[in-house]
């Protein structure tokens, strides 16, 4: 089993590169969706950078219960991609489902203004999690349909860049908030809505309504796919949990969840830096910042570097990176260049994952079948990384957080060990 090949696969059409223009080149799909995460993800980083301090700090929630919301946060999506994936794939209208998912997210942003309890932030914070799950694999279905096979790796480095140009944005926006602000909490929530609404407007009016598919003879057979005697049949929900059948792709699934299990969330990152590091209240929501650089940064070289030496290979990688992090956090966090390593670590871990795993996943998953593959993965990696932020909120509440990370370290470095075994190279391949 190998995460992905560097070739293109024997079925695809050689001139298929050419007829996309350079081959270091990105279709202007992936162009436009980029600057709809970039805005989205402004919105979205505010709330991040803030909810942390402002749930333990504000609102007196233990590690516990933050840990509960936390899980709900990044959890709930999971639940939700599967349903995203396959309606996209049955309806064959990608830009509809992604559509409604950031729709649904930036009605959910002003709601925040009256959520104060635990019972109603879950609440809300479910029902915002559930516009990203709607959102997720959609959108990567169209990144991944208009890219050729061997710029898979580029083209999803691209979109991550312009996402995280937005995450790098959102922070700084709500530290200059906070600071300007005299109930600085709820202006971050009210300027969110804002900018979420707008990135819903950029995506209505300027993402095609159909991802270009890789095949050149699909404009010439639209019209027979769509009305003739033999069109294309909608795509049933066996055929989507039939993929479970290829062997790569159950590998994928099943080691994304495994190193999910032992991923420390964002939050709980940067919590730990601020109390471990002595890292001043007031620059919480800075620290995502940090991050969010590193990884704007690196995404797209890494993400081509995938594409020439292999995709396992930088994936593997990047837990490294993690793990390295999580042993600073535990046994260096006062020396003073511990924050921006810690910080250039993370951001070097989603360079090198985030992006990488569609990208994987364009040799696995059938065309027809692509955002339903790409759900299957990204849900069995979110729902472990929801048990993983429960797990690590009730250790930290009952053992401290030292104890918790380095639980999780040692986890990850088992955990990573297995993935090595089962993504190892096969027939000659990377």
């Amino acid at each position: 089993m190998y995460l992905t090949d560097r070739s293109q696969p024997a079925q695809a059409d050689p001139g298929q590169a050419r007829r996309r223009g350079p081959g270091r080149g990105v279709a202007p799909v992936v162009l436009v969706l980029g600057t709809v995460s970039l805005i989205t993800d402004i919105s979205s980083e505010m709330v991040t950078a803030v909810l942390p301090l402002y749930l333990v700090t504000t609102l007196g929630f233990s590690p516990l219960g933050f840990g509960t919301l936390d899980g709900v946060y990044n959890g709930v999506s999971a639940l939700v991609q599967l349903t995203g994936g396959h309606l996209a794939d049955r309806i064959r209208n990608h830009k509809l489902l992604a559509g409604l998912g950031y729709g649904l997210s930036a009605l959910c942003k002003p709601l925040l203004l009256f959520a104060g309890s635990i019972g109603t932030l879950g609440t809300v914070l479910a029902l915002e999690r559930t516009g990203k799950g709607l959102r997720t694999a959609p959108r990567d279905a169209m990144i991944s349909l208009s890219t050729p096979a061997g710029n898979q790796g580029r083209a999803f480095g691209v979109h991550r860049a312009m996402d995280t140009t937005g995450a790098m944005l959102g922070p700084l926006a709500a530290f200059l908030i906070l600071r300007a602000a005299a109930d600085g909490y709820d202006a971050v929530f009210g300027v969110s809505a804002c900018v979420a609404a707008l990135g819903v407007l950029v995506l209505v009016l300027f993402v095609p309504g159909k991802a270009k598919e890789n095949r050149a003879a699909e404009k010439e057979s639209r019209a027979e796919e769509e009305i003739g005697p033999d069109a294309k049949p909608p795509v049933r929900l066996r055929e989507a949990l039939a993929l479970l059948r290829i062997p790569r792709l159950r590998a994928l699934a099943g080691c994304a969840a495994l190193l999910g299990l032992t991923t420390v969330s964002d939050a709980f990152v940067y919590l730990l830096l601020q109390r471990r590091a002595g890292v001043g209240e007031q620059w919480f929501t800075l620290l995502p910042l940090g991050t969010a650089v590193v990884f704007l940064l690196l995404a797209v070289p890494v993400g081509s570097l995938a594409d020439r030496i292999g995709r396992r290979t930088v994936f593997l990688a990047g837990h490294a990176a993690l793990l390295t992090a999580y042993a600073l956090l535990l046994w260096a966090p006062a020396v003073p260049a511990a924050v921006p390593l810690v910080l250039a670590l993370h951001g070097t871990f989603y360079a090198a994952t985030d992006g990488v795993l569609p990208a994987a996943l364009s040799a696995v998953v059938p065309e027809q079948l692509r955002a339903s593959g790409l759900a299957i993965v990204g849900t069995s990696q979110a729902l472990a990384r929801f048990c993983c932020s429960l797990a690590f909120g009730a250790a930290w509440t009952m053992w401290g957080d030292g104890p918790a990370l380095a639980g999780s370290a040692v986890g990850l470095l088992c955990c990573a060990a297995v993935a090595g075994m089962v993504l190892r190279p096969a027939g000659g391949h990377r």
